[in-house]
């Protein structure tokens, strides 16, 4: 497939064309792309051009902030097409309806959400702290025999959509949404129930971790930990993560083992998402 580069050499200049963003984000029909301040008086003609090479792409978006915030939005504006945020993505087999202004989504996860959902084995019981709209939840549901999944997420936008996913897809005597900071349902609700626990949200994994714990069967069981880092040419940022994690485990005196480190995808210039899959034994 033609890149956007080179679909786009003959439209702009030398200087423009080096400035302009090799990838794009496609969510369902909508493309979501960067467009630095100095190509905004080319924003149409990036968007027609994406619209030309992804023929089913009704919408294009610019990304004019970077994701932040406890609900990971970013603001988004409009460039060309139906003027929407809400579409309907496919992957693995699975819909996950989503309004991009409102909750967080990312198709870069992807390969992610199929790998853990692997792992998954029969009859476990998963508690998903940073759920989102129900991705990773609802692709367990659907690709293993798990037990429940337990979905949580603290934007109300976000489990209103993760309900009709589970519906969409019909997994609904497995997966459960639940409204709330993680913390807080844990404590409440999920005690010692989790086999697995997965905490998909870099930002706050870290300092979630104790709850992740608690979450576990009282014999222990499996987390996927994930971080962003900051390594240096010489620097390896898995072992990063991992040191990091391994000393707070130590002064929590967990009994640990790392199963897995992989960068899951790099986020900036020497920045990357990690994950860690960690196995917990809490009887020590």
């Amino acid at each position: 497939m033609t890149s956007l580069k080179e679909h786009l050499a003959e439209e702009l200049e030398a200087w423009e064309l080096k400035i302009l963003p090799s990838s794009y984000d496609i969510v369902g029909d909508i493309a979501i792309i960067r467009v630095p301040d100095e190509l905004k008086h080319r924003a149409k003609e990036i968007a027609e051009a994406i619209m030309r090479i992804n023929s089913h792409v009704k919408t294009v978006l610019n990304q004019a902030s970077p994701v932040s915030g406890d609900f990971r939005l970013r603001r988004l504006e409009w460039i060309m097409g139906e003027k929407k945020t809400e579409t309907v993505h496919k992957e693995n087999g699975c819909l996950f309806k989503v309004d991009l202004e409102k909750c967080y989504f990312s198709p870069r996860l992807s390969f992610e959400r199929a790998r853990v959902a692997s792992q998954v084995k029969p009859s476990e019981t998963v508690v998903n702290m940073f759920a989102g709209v129900g991705c990773f939840s609802i692709l367990i549901a659907k690709k293993s025999k798990a037990k429940r999944v337990y979905s949580i997420d603290i934007n109300p936008w976000a489990i209103r959509y993760a309900e009709e996913n589970i519906r969409l897809n019909r997994v609904g005597h497995i997966v459960t949404a639940i409204l709330g900071d993680a913390k807080n349902v844990i404590k409440e609700r999920l005690e010692d129930i989790a086999d697995r626990v997965l905490m998909p949200l870099p930002e706050k994994a870290y300092g979630y971790i104790d709850f992740a714990i608690e979450a576990l069967k009282p014999d222990g069981g499996v987390i996927h930990y994930y971080d962003f880092v900051h390594a240096g040419k010489d620097e390896n940022p898995i072992r990063k993560v991992e040191e990091k994690i391994s000393r707070k485990l130590c002064r929590l005196k967990m009994d640990f083992e790392v199963n897995l480190g992989r960068i899951v995808r790099t986020v900036g210039p020497r920045w990357f998402q990690i994950v860690l899959d960690i196995r917990i034994n809490k009887k020590n």
